[in-house]
Order: structure tokens, then sequence, then C-alpha cells
């Protein structure tokens, strides 16, 4: 068997040689490819940019979830914690309940350390200026002795979990004794 020249060695028909194209051609092929090449590197870009946005939104997710984990345990809690100084409270003074006192003013540090350690702080605002994200007035008392605004009393003491409201401290306000205002 003979082989044609223009057959390969497997007896197949070899390719039309590449006709080279005209200068104008490869420069606008050239054109068409660096613009896909751009396109293709901004989608990259973009694609990373996006994967670090994500990467740091569940980090900061992750955090808050960490740091307010506590909170329903924390809201139960403080109602214990509330019990125990009504408890102290009622006591007050009485020689027979002297050792409930004791043990119970001891719980009530145990507990504060507790809440100190996870991040709950107890606000008690007296003399402080009202604050709405912080308090809740339930009354208003004329006086002489406090700027109008101001927190006279605290009827119930309020909490926050790492600078976050759990609960609102309940409290008096000071207002003029002047009944036109």
């Amino acid at each position: 068997m003979s082989m044609n020249p223009e057959q390969d060695p497997m007896g197949q028909d070899a390719p039309e040689p590449a006709h080279p194209a005209d200068p104008e051609t490869l420069a606008a092929e050239l054109a068409a490819v660096q613009v896909q090449l751009q396109e293709a590197r901004d989608a990259q870009l973009r694609a990373l940019a996006e994967m670090e946005n994500v990467r740091k939104r569940a980090q900061r997710d992750v955090e808050a979830a960490h740091r307010f984990a506590v909170e329903r345990f924390a809201a139960d809690m403080i109602e214990v914690r509330d019990t125990l100084e009504l408890g102290l409270a009622a006591a007050g003074a009485a020689p027979e309940a002297a050792s409930f006192v004791e043990g119970a003013q001891a719980t009530l540090r145990m507990v504060d350390k507790a809440f100190e350690r996870a991040g709950i702080a107890v606000m008690d605002p007296v003399g402080q200026s009202f604050n709405p994200d912080f308090h809740e007035a339930i009354m208003a008392q004329p006086t002489a002795e406090y700027p109008v605004g101001s927190v006279l009393t605290v009827v119930q003491k309020g909490f926050t979990l790492n600078g976050r409201l759990l609960r609102p401290a309940r409290v008096v306000i000071a207002r003029s004794l002047d009944p036109a205002n």
C-alpha cells in the first residue's frame, strides 16, 4: 500500500493548512478575547469579594450568638434576683430572720458575680436623666431637689446584657413643682 502525500499515516486526508487571516481580523479577535478576559477577571474579583463578605457576616453572626446566647436564661435569672431582693427587704432587721438575711445576701452576691461574668449589668439610674431607651417612667413626682426629667426613684432595676437592654428600669421621674408645667 502506497501512501498518498496528502494522507496522514492512518490513511486519512490531512486537514487543509490554516490560511493566515488579515491583520484587521486578528486585531478584532484579539480585542474580543481581551474583553472576555477582563470580564472573567471582574467576575472572579466580585466572587472573591462576595466570599469575603459572607465570611465576615458569618463571623459577626457567630460572635453575636455567643454574646447573646444567655439572654433568655438571664431574663429568668433576673426574676430570681428580684425575688431575693424582695425577700431581704421583707425580712428587714428582724432578729429571728438574721440567719435568713445572711444566707440571702450571700446568695445575692453570688448571683451578682455570675451576672458580672456573663456580661449582665444592673441599672440603678437614681439621679440620672431619664432615658426612654433604658428606662420606663411609671410616674412623675413634683420635686425641687432634682432637675426636671431626672430619675427620683427606681421601682424595679433594669438590666443590660453586653450593653443590650434586657429589661428597662421602672422609674419615678422628677417634674416641676409648678402645676402648670
